[in-house]
């Protein structure tokens, strides 16, 4: 079971209040999605510090901004998210270390939890749903599994199932290093490095959303297409008879230089 002394070295910027406000329902999740063991526990400590900057953020901050009003019926995203009414975007915004989006996916953590998550939104962001949420995701996605070879390849697959790539991999990293030795887990092998028949499982990646992955595939499909190759030069103006009859009469009426 985790501390809170542990908790805090994990976490350093986590107000002392609040580790003693979320600890009972976040080692409550742990144990309720078998996250108990300590090379599980580090790996999950990691990357919730970094996806919630230390839990400081349960809830994304609401602008609308350009790519949040696309949250909004009736776009691409709506229809993925499963957001069908006025004003779902923002009721059904990511919320949750490990942040729930849409309105489809609050539906479905919600029956697989038990709570009603789309007439109460807002539970989604309240510790003693928050974690379970996160729980259910880490379960769900194969990560107690991949946690367990304690590996640096691991851990970055579990990086990649959680972000769709290894965007802050350095900081998840760190938080990593510190989560293992706190909670006395053997040092992770590098790249190169034998580890003894503990690579990554390789069993496919469980195809359970939360909805950042439609978020991200949404985005790509809206950047521009960079398209290789050096730019066409403009064709050279051809020279009309007139020219070539001026310049060749220049020729003549100019006095050639001679070297002394």
């Amino acid at each position: 079971m985790v501390t809170a002394e542990q908790l805090q070295s994990i976490m350093p910027r986590l107000r002392p209040e609040k580790n003693a406000e979320l600890l009972p329902f976040l080692t409550a999740a742990m144990t309720e999605f078998a996250i108990e063991a300590p090379a599980r526990a580090a790996a999950f400590l990691a990357q919730l510090a970094h996806e919630s900057g230390q839990f400081r953020f349960m809830e994304e901050i609401w602008g609308p901004t350009p790519a949040q009003k696309r949250y909004e019926p009736v776009t691409t995203l709506s229809a993925a998210l499963g957001n069908t009414s006025a004003g779902d975007g923002k009721l059904f915004k990511g919320r949750g270390p490990i942040q729930l989006t849409g309105r489809a996916n609050y539906q479905r953590f919600g029956d697989l939890l038990a709570v009603d998550l789309v007439a109460d939104p807002l539970r989604a962001a309240a510790p003693a749903v928050a974690f379970r949420v996160a729980g259910l995701f880490w379960s769900k996605k194969g990560l107690n599994e991949l946690a367990d070879t304690a590996t640096a390849d691991a851990f970055k697959e579990i990086t990649r199932r959680i972000n769709g790539g290894t965007n802050g991999l350095a900081e998840r990293l760190a938080f990593y290093a510190t989560a293992r030795e706190v909670l006395g887990v053997a040092v992770i092998a590098g790249p190169g490095v034998a580890t003894r028949g503990l690579e990554p499982p390789a069993a496919a990646e469980p195809g359970f959303e939360r909805g950042a992955e439609a978020i991200r595939t949404h985005a790509r499909k809206r950047r521009p297409v960079k398209r290789a190759g050096k730019p066409k030069r403009k064709p050279a103006k051809k020279k009309t008879s007139a020219a070539r009859s001026r310049r060749a009469t220049k020729r003549k009426r100019t006095p050639s230089k001679r070297t002394r």
